[in-house]
């Protein structure tokens, strides 16, 4: 019982929560949820050229890069703790077409991007995009017949997409397109190719979100006509994202994705408790933007923010979070 009643008539409070709340050492010692660099992954944003730093517009404090000021961001990444960095390239506009041609140049700007970086921070595990959007004159995810963004004809050019990142020496391959099946192509084909140790992060449960505009800006991706809606998935829904990401680890995903983070942390959860590999989610555009903005309104507290919300996106159930955040959570962690 919360209370025991004693004999001179006075009530003894023997639950006291608060005692575990009284002090710094007090709350870290017992505190439930930790954070630390390794689980955290930092997306970067490569442009063709030399010596080019651009500050996205809707992104405050990030940036696009060349690739040779990307392998000093990579360096540095690596030197304050964060070992996994997410690689997405802008294309130039006369490069896309709607076949996602220049995503198989052996010697495109990822494929580049992934050798240098894998020279220059060996030990740094490189994960990259896989979808064809920023390589498509219409921005989606996929082939374009008609106004229908084709799924099979999809699937098969991501898997060549995802075997040309493995043999410039990508860690993992991470899928985000949505298109049914490819993970199981994917993984077909690398084993084909003999790339047994190459992983795949599969963005299992990605919502059809409002929260992705600035990365669009980021990579000039945003689709042409219409919307995503027809292979990402429908906000509403929580058992699909179950079934999905089922299907994918059953298809050979390593690890699965939920994204966008905030708004779907009971998603993050519930596919925590349902599969047996691990979970990543996305800290995507629009969350970093919120914060950003509210703070420089001084409306909160960004350092406080980037904390509280980082926290409970580890604490609904993600074992990895890509985030824009990253080097703020390291600074803050020290």
């Amino acid at each position: 019982m919360f209370y025991n009643n004693l004999k001179n008539g006075f009530n003894m409070l023997i639950n006291r929560p608060r005692i575990l709340r009284q002090s710094p050492a007090i709350r870290a010692m017992v505190a439930e949820t930790h954070l630390s660099a390794e689980q955290l992954i930092a997306p970067l944003f490569i442009v063709e050229g030399e010596g080019i730093e651009e500050q996205i517009p809707s992104l405050p404090g990030y940036y696009r890069r060349s690739l040779d000021l990307t392998l000093k961001e990579a360096e540095l990444l690596f030197s304050i703790g964060i070992r996994s960095v997410l690689l997405f390239v802008k294309s130039k506009d006369e490069y896309k077409d709607n076949l996602g041609t220049e995503a198989l140049n052996e010697n495109g700007l990822m494929q580049r991007s992934i050798r240098a970086i894998k020279g220059a921070v060996p030990q740094l595990c490189v994960m990259t995009d896989v979808a064809l959007d920023p390589f498509s004159s219409f921005g989606h995810d996929g082939i374009v017949k008609g106004e229908e963004i084709v799924n099979d004809e999809t699937v098969a050019v991501l898997a060549k997409m995802a075997v040309s990142h493995a043999k410039a020496g990508a860690d993992f391959v991470a899928p985000s397109d949505m298109m049914d099946g490819r993970i199981a192509a994917i993984r077909k084909a690398l084993e084909e190719d003999q790339l047994h140790n190459i992983g795949i992060m599969a963005y299992s449960a990605k919502y059809a979100s409002c929260f992705y505009g600035p990365f669009r800006d980021a990579l000039d991706s945003a689709p042409g006509f219409g919307d995503k809606k027809t292979y990402q998935m429908n906000p509403a829904n929580r058992l699909e994202a179950i079934r999905e990401a089922k299907l994918d680890v059953a298809e050979g995903a390593d690890i699965i994705m939920v994204k966008p983070a905030l708004s779907y942390l009971d998603i993050i959860r519930e596919v925590k408790n349902d599969v047996l590999v691990p979970v990543s989610a996305y800290h995507v555009s629009g969350e970093y933007a919120m914060i950003k903005a509210a703070a420089q309104k001084g409306w909160l507290n960004e350092d406080a923010a980037i904390l509280e919300t980082t926290l409970s996106i580890k604490r609904a159930g993600a074992n990895l979070i890509a985030t824009y955040f990253a080097k703020d959570i390291i600074r803050l962690l020290s």
